[in-house]
């Protein structure tokens, strides 16, 4: 028979997702001693190695994998039982586990710290993260829900839109392109522009953008974030696409600028996303309706006002 206790699996799960003793200990707000304390007395317990090391790297062993997929199911169970649980005694407490693509971390913070202010005894963990991994999330159903700006298309999720996400071109302040006004599309295929990465939402809306408008823009260098694409516009090394979103505090401080271009910006909305046999605790489903129906007057509010 096999002896391990839930706070075992709990442990042993977030490791395996992670594949990191300390991410799952930042995850599960634990010591990493005691993180791997609780792995080893679990693989005695079982008599086989569930991990192995290479380098500072670890991996899950045959063994591993298999214990995984088992344990997952138990998991999810015992996931599902504490949320009949929470709801029957209602919005309280409860945790809550959300990731959301690295453009959203802009105002996913005050988004759950207002949230945080109305559930004081309600525990959030965010992750920000890039665009595969949150499908990675979704399809090992080990998160409450995702914000992203381009969903899924399969039928498996649930995908509704809260708030528009406008994307805009940007450039250095002082880039003669700044004083004009409705800059043709065309006009765009002079310029060198900063691309995310494939499989980047942005990415993605961009291309389809431009190809429904049949413009050829010359593509320099590949970057995976917003920041570094920012950095490298302000460098002067070529144009950028980003939501509106993330360049408030530069275009205040003067450093990047907007442009004026005909049939801009490229409208798109942000989601919150779920798997649709996902069963909502009370938190996650308190937190969805409270972003459905308020995200979009926050973050206009912190925009009129500053951050």
């Amino acid at each position: 028979m096999i002896n391990t206790t839930l706070r075992q699996l709990r442990i042993f799960n977030a490791v395996a997702r992670h594949l990191s003793y300390t991410r799952a200990a930042r995850e599960l707000f634990l010591s990493q001693p005691a993180v791997s304390m609780q792995i080893k007395q679990l693989e005695e317990n079982l008599g086989i190695p569930l991990f192995e090391q290479a380098g500072k790297k670890i991996y899950l062993t045959e063994a591993g994998r298999e214990f995984n997929h088992y344990s997952s199911g138990v998991a999810q169970q015992l996931a599902d039982a504490e949320a009949v649980l929470e709801e029957l005694k209602g919005v309280k407490r409860g945790r809550l586990n959300i990731a959301v693509v690295s453009t959203a971390k802009y105002f996913a913070p005050y988004l759950l710290a207002l949230f945080s202010k109305r559930y004081e005894r309600v525990t959030v963990n965010l992750e920000v993260t890039n665009r595969e991994s949150l499908l990675a999330h979704l399809a090992a159903n080990d998160c409450d829900m995702v914000i992203m700006g381009v969903p899924p298309r399969e039928q498996d999720f649930v995908a509704e839109p809260f708030m528009e996400n406008p994307l805009v071109v940007i450039a250095p302040y002082d880039h003669p392109l700044t004083r004009r006004r409705r800059i043709p599309l065309e006009r765009l295929q002079q310029e060198t522009f900063l691309i995310r990465e494939p499989g980047s939402g942005t990415r993605i809306a961009m291309e389809r953008f431009f190809a429904e408008h049949n413009i050829h823009v010359i593509t320099g260098m590949e970057m995976n974030s917003n920041e570094a694409i920012k950095q490298g516009v302000q460098a002067g090394l070529g144009l950028g696409i980003v939501s509106v979103h993330t360049v408030a505090l530069e275009m205040e401080v003067q450093r990047l600028a907007v442009l004026d271009v005909a049939h801009m910006p490229i409208i798109r909305n942000w989601y919150i996303v779920h798997r649709r046999d996902k069963r909502l605790s009370p938190v996650a489903r308190a937190f969805k309706d409270f972003v459905l129906h308020e995200a979009k007057g926050l973050i206009e509010s912190l925009s009129k006002h500053g951050r």
